[in-house]
């Protein structure tokens, strides 16, 4: 293929830097159109105009607005040119459920190991657990990363580790929480296997049997899960679908059910994607710290965001080490690879006891080659990829709802990671939707089970993880006949 700069391969990484440059380049104005810098009417720059401006091939600024025609930002408008036609209009943002504070015994296995047994079977529709499709992650370049620890750990790669984790791997995360502004002692890091052995961890370090634990509503079901398998009571509390948990509902609830911990996802929670304002965090941290009541925060998709800049922990405000950090690099790097961490403040003696007790130590070969790659193997490019490929996916996701579902659809507006959380009409009963999708190899989770009460029984949270086209598109379609049925 001929460009402006001579006859060149597309083949192989080339062909994948124009595909990241497209797509940044089709993000970079829809995100334009959205905050209306660019209106509806205006004329999109030339075809040639906007290669020499951003120096890149004219085939590139073509296929970057066939991006924007296909995502409803751009109109062709023959002998003319590209034109704005506005922001897709998208469905409205799930609603606020009322709710007092009610302590609830928690009694989801069952109905979980029902719905989830077949969720990864082939063939399946993947829009059920949170996964992203596996070209997502640097494979290639973890494998010879993992090959190098292996030869040169010698012993070390096949006898026991230290509990706390491999010291390449802590010296790492150190680093990263200094670049990201929070400061994190090595002290009081431990490496977990992943981001839910971590908050168990926490969680049996800082509750015990018969304790109450707040969480917000609709809540990541494993997170439910977790706490009937510890025998601990959940306390649902009010959450807004796009800034959190409201400060005079924890107050309240904190108030009239002594809670021992708050179990939260302040950054792009799962199921609802949103953010809470750094105001409200630091508030957040404060009002706990008031009542004695300790974090445990879930960072998990913290390094997904769709902003420039990742947003800081409620741990970048803790003044009395009781925000105890938990995430992992299953969600943005190695899903296989099981390593998690936690940065555990004043409780670090009580977890890394616990870990021993749990599962002695994690995998030092898998902590070897993460570590490298953050040192220096191209994680913050490989991040910014996937950061652009989620945003772009979720965008699609949440059009084809607004195309293809009921009058009376909901959408989330999330602001990092690849869920959406969809809200049918009062009534609907996505139990049963999700049992009609499964039957035509459809896989998706019913928002009961983001409940300890069962609400949320007209919702379903949409995997966004891999891109909607062909197969999967046509899915999106049957599963949206399906709900208006």
């Amino acid at each position: 293929m001929t460009t402006v700069t001579g006859t060149v391969s597309r083949r192989g990484p080339a062909r994948r830097r124009d595909q990241v440059l497209y797509q940044r380049l089709a993000d970079e104005l829809a995100g334009l159109i959205d905050r209306r810098a660019l209106r509806p009417g205006d004329r999109l720059p030339s075809v040639r105009g906007y290669s020499r401006q951003k120096r890149v091939s004219l085939a590139t600024v073509l296929r970057t607005y066939q991006v924007l025609e296909d995502r409803g930002y751009v109109e062709v408008r023959p002998q003319s040119g590209h034109y704005v036609r506005g922001a897709p209009a998208l469905p409205p943002s799930p609603s606020v459920q009322r709710m007092l504070p009610v302590r609830a015994e928690v009694k989801l296995a069952d109905l979980i190991w029902e719905l989830l047994a077949h969720v990864n079977d082939a063939g399946l529709a993947p829009f059920g657990v949170a996964t992203a499709a596996p070209e997502n992650y640097p494979a290639r370049r973890l494998g010879l990363l993992v090959a190098r620890a292996a030869r040169d750990a010698d012993w070390t790669g096949v006898a026991y580790g230290h509990p706390a984790g491999h010291e390449a791997l802590l010296h790492q995360l150190v680093r990263r929480a200094v670049v990201i502004g929070v400061p994190i002692s090595p002290d009081e890091l431990v490496i977990t296997n992943g981001c839910t052995e971590a908050i168990q961890l926490a969680l049996r370090a800082l509750a015990r049997p018969g304790d109450a634990v707040l969480m917000e509503s609709p809540g990541y079901y494993g997170f439910l899960e977790l706490a009937e398998s510890l025998g601990l009571v959940v306390v649902e509390v009010e959450t807004d679908p796009e800034t959190g948990v409201r400060l005079d509902a924890l107050e309240a609830a904190v108030r009239r059910t002594k809670p021992r911990v708050f179990l939260t996802s302040p950054n792009f929670q799962n199921p609802l994607g949103f953010e809470v304002p750094v105001d409200r965090k630091r508030e957040t941290v404060a009002l706990l710290a008031r009542h004695r009541v300790a974090v445990v925060e879930d960072d998990l998709y913290a390094d997904l965001h769709f902003g420039d800049t990742r947003p800081l922990p409620l741990k970048a405000f803790d003044t009395t080490g009781d925000v105890v950090l938990c995430s992992s690099f299953s969600k943005t790097i190695a899903p296989g690879f099981r390593v998690g961490f936690v940065a555990a403040g004043r409780h670090a003696a009580s977890i890394r006891k616990l870990k021993i007790a749990s599962s002695i130590h994690t995998n030092t070969v898998a902590q070897l080659a993460i570590a490298e790659f953050l040192r220096g193997g191209g994680a913050e490019h490989h991040l910014r990829r996937l950061r652009l490929k989620f945003r772009t996916q979720v965008s699609d996701y949440a059009q084809a709802v607004a195309r293809l579902f009921p009058a009376g659809t909901r959408v989330s507006r999330p602001r990092g990671g690849h869920l959406l959380w969809v809200e049918l009409a009062a009534g609907a009963d996505t139990l049963e939707l999700s049992r009609r999708a499964l039957a035509q190899r459809i896989g998706i989770v019913p928002g009961r089970l983001f409940s300890a009460g069962g609400r949320h029984a007209n919702c379903f949270r949409l995997n966004c993880g891999w891109p909607l086209r062909g197969r999967l598109e046509a899915a999106l379609a049957t599963l949206g006949r399906l709900a208006a049925d």
